[in-house]
């Protein structure tokens, strides 16, 4: 088997050559960095980071196949590879389209001149006292409510289904527009930071087999947006009044203040990548007037 190791790294990596890199050598590894940097960053913030982990399972795979010599595995990636790129380009057009479509608006050679300021906690306290505030009116009352807090994937494309709204989180606000027979009650309220940018947003059901057959559709919808983002969901149930939680696909039910008031302070204290414009010179704190 050391045998077998030993030949596959010379196959791959042995090829390299420092001493015979030249100038267009090195200008090419600096856009295929700064590619792969982008190519990186974007998968990160959609469904498709889900699939790079998945390929790096099968990379490794077809590692330890190629090693012990499994030919039928070997036998398999070899006639199924051309078959599983189309089915991934298929299944992620929507990424692939958004991903072209920034490409036409953004800089790419951006990162390159950007430096990371103090980490920023997502929304403030004030914010957190108003979500837990409306949260726990609203299950005294027994309303329905569906509240998604965005994290680091957007939630652009659920925004647009429902009504553009921008104001200040509240909870005179969320009460509001949860009240039954209201026009913004049906649907999902989507939270970015400090504001409230939409309402009646319409969400993926969850599919997942395992949940409790007790659970409606608002639950449903509220561990469904969960599967596909990194969002955190915070449901009152309209028939108990009880408070749930979800986030990656997996409730916890019947929350009391305190632990609500944790899970959303861990969601607070992420880190936000909050950056500035500053050149590998200077800073533009250190530009000088003319």
């Amino acid at each position: 088997m050391a045998n077998k190791i030993s030949e596959f790294f010379d196959n791959y990596f042995s090829r390299l050559v420092i001493s015979k890199i030249g100038i267009s050598d090195i200008f090419e590894i600096l856009i295929l960095a700064v590619l792969l940097y982008n190519i990186i960053k974007w998968a990160k913030r959609t469904r498709a980071w889900v699939l790079v982990k998945g390929l790096s399972v099968l990379l490794l795979a077809w590692i330890i196949a190629y090693i012990f010599e499994f030919d039928v595995i070997l036998w398999i990636f070899a006639n199924t590879i051309t078959v599983g790129i189309t089915a991934l380009i298929i299944v992620f057009q929507p990424e692939f389209r958004k991903a072209l479509e920034q490409l036409g608006q953004k800089n790419m050679m951006n990162p390159l001149f950007y430096l990371r300021e103090p980490a920023q906690e997502r929304f403030s306290d004030r914010t957190l006292d108003e979500l837990i505030h409306a949260t726990y009116e609203l299950a005294k009352n027994k309303t329905g409510a569906l509240i998604i807090i965005e994290e680091d994937v957007p939630l652009t494309d659920f925004e647009k289904t429902g009504i553009d709204i921008d104001a200040v989180v509240s909870s005179q606000l969320l009460i509001n527009i949860f009240e039954h027979n209201t026009p913004l009650h049906d649907g999902a309220v989507v939270i970015k930071g400090d504001r409230i940018t939409a309402a009646t947003c319409y969400l993926p059901l969850s599919d997942n087999m395992r949940l409790s057959k007790e659970l409606g559709t608002r639950h449903r919808a509220g561990i469904g947006i969960t599967e596909v983002t990194d969002c955190f969901t915070i449901i009152v149930s309209e028939e108990t009044g009880k408070v749930s939680v979800a986030k990656k696909g997996e409730i916890t039910r019947s929350v009391g203040v305190d632990t609500l008031k944790a899970k959303l302070k861990v969601v607070q204290n992420k880190v936000v990548d909050r950056k500035k414009i500053t050149r590998f010179w200077r800073s533009q704190d250190e530009k000088h007037t003319n």
